[in-house]
């Protein structure tokens, strides 16, 4: 059974790498891309991203202050609260860092490629 799979894999492999290309059409190889609509969807997604990071940590912050304020003096939950906001603050500055961080390597790439900004 093992050396069955080890052939059907071979066939597939061949298949994949050997046969594939040669039933692709040669436009899809010839495609030319636009930089800037690249550089436009990237920075749109990590945009998006960032600001469902924001609002996560947010939402932390807000299940955090209410643990904080009803743990009723308890260690426990109280302890529990404190890392719940020290976490999503946490997670906030990475996530802003990564944006900013994101926009310098972007506009840096952009700059060293060529690609005109509008």
């Amino acid at each position: 059974m093992l050396k069955f799979k080890h052939k059907l894999l071979k066939v597939a492999n061949f298949f994949v790498i050997g046969l594939l290309p040669l039933l692709i059409p040669n436009t899809v190889f010839a495609a030319t891309g636009n930089l800037g609509q690249i550089d436009n969807f990237i920075k749109s997604v990590i945009t998006a991203l960032t600001g469902i990071a924001g609002l996560i940590a947010t939402a932390f912050f807000v299940i955090g202050g209410f643990k904080y304020i009803t743990s009723s003096g308890n260690p426990h939950n109280l302890e529990h609260a404190k890392r719940t906001i020290i976490f999503s603050a946490l997670g906030l500055a990475i996530a802003i860092a990564a944006f900013v961080l994101s926009n310098i390597v972007t506009s840096l790439a952009s700059s060293a490629f060529g690609v005109v900004r509008l």
